[in-house]
């Protein structure tokens, strides 16, 4: 199916990648919590924009780039190590009733969830990686087999998007009666945050 080899296995490999915790994942529990449906959608369009744009700089070579100037790798991973570590020093230390770490508009949660995915240079890696796994060399249609992966990339994470934002939503509204659960929550996703962070900039 346009120079892809088992479509099946792709599709499945790219859910299961979807459901591992992380911090996309981190960004639409807390933008849904923060900013109902129109917020998580949003940021589930930020993680999309985001990985699309790593996917095409996978496809351009970027990775090779990255692997022959490892300073240039290593800036990019410490800069986005200093910027999740950032979002949950602040989300730590946010006091009761502060303005929310994510704006509630919704284009501030694109913007937010985009950056945390831009800020991973390893997933360029991880997609130059992927794709020759999954491309048939002797039906393979150059761009137009890169466009399908990338396109059902988008589609099946904004299916998971959508789920996890209404399932988030639900919890959220049964939780807005307890604030103390939710102050709980956002200091759990601070402390995730950091950890995400420091995991990135320790990672070889």
């Amino acid at each position: 199916m346009f120079g892809i080899a088992d479509y099946g296995a792709f599709v499945a490999a790219i859910v299961l990648f979807l459901a591992i915790p992380g911090p996309g994942n981190l960004a639409l529990i807390t933008s849904t919590s923060k900013g109902g449906i129109r917020g998580g959608l949003a940021a589930t369009m930020g993680v999309i924009a985001g990985d699309q744009v790593l996917m095409w700089m996978a496809v351009a070579g970027v990775a090779a780039l990255l692997s022959t100037y490892p300073t240039a790798f290593h800036a990019v991973q410490w800069l986005g190590a200093a910027y999740l570590a950032w979002l949950g020093f602040k989300m730590l230390t946010a006091k009761p009733g502060a303005q929310p770490i994510l704006n509630i508009e919704p284009r501030h949660y694109f913007k937010q969830a985009a950056l945390i995915t831009l800020l991973n240079p390893k997933a360029i890696v991880f997609y130059m990686a992927f794709f020759p796994l999954f491309v048939d060399p002797a039906h393979h249609q150059g761009l137009l087999t890169f466009g399908v992966m990338a396109a059902t990339v988008a589609a099946l994470t904004f299916v998971y998007g959508l789920i996890a934002v209404l399932l988030t939503h639900h919890l959220a509204e049964r939780m807005r009666a307890n604030p103390t659960i939710g102050r709980v929550l956002e200091k759990v996703a601070g402390v995730f945050l950091i950890g995400f962070g420091i995991k990135l900039a320790i990672s070889k």
